[in-house]
């Protein structure tokens, strides 16, 4: 890994050992140093940043508007997580990040029906806030399209 948070506020270590931050944008940015790219799960588009960015609409409480452009968004960041300081954010970061977070875990290996509690185990107790949102994780597969 070239690029490494200094920092463990918000980050989750994945099962291969790679690395991203998760965030609610409606607090400050973290101490250390800043993302070299985010995945950023809102319902409007977000404001830019200094760093590379992609936006995956998403409301609050929700699901994501375009599963397809979630599973590409998500499989990228975790790809680029390998070598570069990856985070993912929506408001709280709670429910959307979490939910973010817990198909990424599935893209590195974790079951969809323990990537969930792989989420509240190792990030927050309470992320992936709503029914949906964790049925989304059950359903999420690494060949679904």
């Amino acid at each position: 890994m070239s690029e490494a948070w200094s920092s463990t506020d918000g980050v989750l270590r994945m099962p291969s050992g790679t690395l991203v931050r998760g965030r609610g944008l409606r607090y400050p940015l973290p101490s250390g140093p800043t993302p070299s790219f985010g995945v950023y799960l809102l319902g409007k588009e977000p404001p830019a940043t200094a760093w590379e960015a992609r936006w995956l609409p998403w409301p609050d409480f929700r699901l994501p508007k375009d599963h397809r452009q979630a599973r590409e968004v998500l499989r990228e960041a975790l790809s680029r997580a390998r070598d570069e300081r990856v985070e993912v954010a929506c408001g709280g970061g709670k429910g959307r990040t979490g939910t973010a977070l817990a198909c990424m875990a599935v893209l590195d290996g974790v079951p969809p029906e323990d990537a969930v509690a792989f989420v509240r185990e190792h990030y927050h107790p309470r992320a992936v806030e709503t029914p949906w949102q964790r049925r989304f994780v059950r359903r999420f597969t690494v060949d679904t399209p």
